[in-house]
């Protein structure tokens, strides 16, 4: 890992939610001052961990000056955010009725860093945004960066190649005002990807509907009698396609579902798990059932595979869990490792040339 210097690196986040990149910067020594989000309940899970004030706020409403105001004169300034990738996901491109308030986000990232002017820049979003048509976000994100003379490095990020248990895909772009900057190089490969196993291997055996004892986000959502059965006659590393007829969905027994061979999936042990969405808990989601146990992952689970430590404090009372708030939590955040990555990357660049503050 990249040695810090003389510098001091202070960091504002953008549509921050839960504070998974601030934390992964904050690892790395990174000093969090604040994040923006609109979703208020991500508050109290950004603010004990990344210890930052958490601003809730539409991100329209906010101006340069008032995040400029937050830097010290003498400090690396870096502005970091994940606009929102609803709109650029691959359930968007199929849906016809997009928000294009959504996508506009993006212009008002590059519309804070036109009036900030930071030294260092962070974006990360799906991959799919390199093909949305409706407007060229990214093309005019891009543009912007070159128009303000900062240079750039845009690549997409298989998650695997960095640490992270899951096959997570993400675009992400750095670019900094000193000079030419670029992505540290993947730390793993096929060969020793994280796995499952590494990840949640070690956790307390529950049932379906159960809360661990000792661990109240070891809970996973209770399955109904018939996919009780389901996920019983699914074998490891299997799917719907392995059941008897009578258990077989109606939609997937037509030509349009047959397509969808991952959802009530088990993961395997021994390989990275799939990407964690902010429906990961559901069995009928995604390949999202346990290896071997009769249930669908918990949100420990999700959240290790997402990479957020154990000591990561999601609510003020976790005796009290939403699943479908956490699992929102979760599959919305950057998973912290790649927030690491991109501090690396700052780290290193920042060493290298030895800008004057």
């Amino acid at each position: 890992m990249p040695r810090h210097k003389k510098y001091k690196y202070e960091v504002v986040d953008l549509f921050c939610g839960i504070g998974g990149l601030s934390y992964g910067l904050k690892s790395r020594g990174f000093n969090i001052l604040a994040g923006y989000d609109l979703d208020q309940t991500c508050g109290y899970a950004y603010e004990i961990n990344n210890e930052a004030v958490f601003n809730y706020r539409d991100i329209k409403s906010v101006t340069g000056k008032e995040i400029a105001e937050q830097y010290d004169k003498k400090s690396i300034k870096v502005l970091v955010g994940c606009a929102p990738c609803q709109p650029f996901s691959s359930y968007a491109f199929k849906n016809k009725k997009k928000d294009p308030n959504k996508y506009d986000l993006l212009y008002e990232f590059g519309r804070l860093i036109r009036e900030v002017r930071p030294d260092v820049i962070a974006m990360e979003n799906v991959t799919q945004i390199l093909r949305f048509t409706e407007k060229p976000v990214l093309n005019d994100f891009l543009a912007l960066l070159e128009e303000l003379n900062y240079q750039y490095d845009v690549r997409q990020v298989y998650c695997p190649d960095y640490g992270i248990p899951q096959t997570r895909k993400r675009l992400v772009v750095v670019a900094s005002r000193f000079g030419s900057i670029r992505l540290v190089p993947s730390t793993h490969s096929k060969g020793n990807y994280v796995t499952v196993r590494q990840a949640i291997g070690a956790l307390p055996a529950i049932a379906s509907g159960e809360t661990c004892p000792t661990d109240p986000l070891h809970r996973c959502t209770a399955l109904s009698p018939l996919n009780l059965k389901r996920i019983k006659a699914t074998p490891y590393g299997g799917g719907w396609k392995n059941w008897p007829s009578e258990l077989v969905l109606k939609c997937h027994k037509e030509t349009t579902g047959r397509s969808y061979g991952s959802v009530y999936g088990r993961m395997e042990w021994d390989k990275p798990g799939p990407t964690m969405t902010t429906q990961c808990t559901g069995l009928g989601n995604g390949r999202f059932g346990h290896p071997e146990q009769d249930r669908a992952i918990s949100l420990r689970e999700a959240a290790l595979l997402q990479t957020f430590p154990m000591d990561y404090r999601f609510f003020s009372d976790e005796e009290e869990v939403s699943i479908t708030k956490a699992s929102r939590y979760i599959g919305n955040a950057v998973p912290p490792r790649l927030g690491e990555v991109i501090g690396d990357t700052i780290i290193e660049h920042i060493n290298g040339i030895q800008p004057k503050i």
